[in-house]
């Protein structure tokens, strides 16, 4: 059974979206998707399937296996036509059924993925909240187009595109441009109460940094014990020295 599941959250994603940062495109120098985002397809999950694979496991029906991950049939309702396709692999006809980039990793790069590290761009590319199985006349329709240029002609699912690449681009820190952020506002107006949706694959926090220890206290002599209001001061409390007890009777700057 594949791992690849995304949940909803109790966040909307309308909620979510005014948390993303809004500003203009990043330039697409440098982008390069095998050196950047990792070679297609991998076993990000580690459950022994490629990403293609668990994808097309997920989001097909009566689907066929050659083994625990070749998918060779299955059915596809396509989310962005709400067309019905007999998916068969083969070369002249895998092609027909696509693996979708929500957030498409071109967009990513230009919105923010330039700051993320490599395995985290690589966890952007094989993230099943950012992955769907569609057709794929649609799939190169949208390219890298973004939610101001490109939405599924199927109306029905346009607020759950809307939300997958919100919960995206907030997972992964990436930011909207003004466009599409006022054309994800338009899709969502019909739709205020759309969840967001989560994924195992979200980056782990980083862990809160280890407290810094307390500095040594340290008394050059008596005189700066009686000026810091310490003495005197009992073996085993801060500053306390042999060097300050003459005496050694386990009280320094006792006099």
């Amino acid at each position: 059974m594949s791992v690849v599941v995304s949940s909803t959250t109790d966040t909307t994603a309308r909620a979510l979206l005014g948390t993303i940062a809004v500003k203009g495109k990043a330039p697409k120098t440098g982008y390069e998707r095998t050196s950047m985002f990792g070679t297609a397809w991998l076993d990000a999950d580690r459950n022994g399937c490629d990403t293609r694979n668990d994808i097309l496991a997920r989001d097909l029906t009566d689907v066929a296996k050659a083994g625990n991950c070749r998918v060779v049939s299955g059915n596809l309702l396509s989310p962005f036509t709400a067309s019905p396709i007999a998916f068969v692999r083969g070369q002249d006809t895998s092609a027909l059924v696509q693996i979708d980039h929500v957030v498409s990793l071109s967009n990513a790069w230009q919105t923010g993925a330039q700051q993320l590290t490599q395995a985290q761009r690589i966890s952007l590319a094989n993230d099943p909240i950012n992955l769907l199985a569609v057709d794929g006349r649609s799939n190169a329709q949208k390219g890298d187009g973004d939610t101001a240029t490109w939405l599924p002609s199927n109306k029905a699912f346009r607020c759950g595109y809307v939300a997958r690449q919100i919960s995206v681009k907030a997972t992964y820190g990436l930011w909207v441009t003004p466009a599409e952020h006022d054309a994800m506002t338009r899709v969502l107006h019909a739709c205020p109460d759309e969840p967001a949706l989560t994924s195992p694959f979200a980056p782990e926090p980083a862990p809160a940094p280890e407290p810094a220890p307390a500095p040594e206290t340290y008394y050059e002599n008596c005189t700066a014990v009686r000026v810091a209001g310490a003495a005197p001061i009992h073996r085993g409390q801060p500053g306390y020295s042999t060097r300050l007890d003459r005496d050694g009777d386990g009280v320094a700057c006792d006099s």
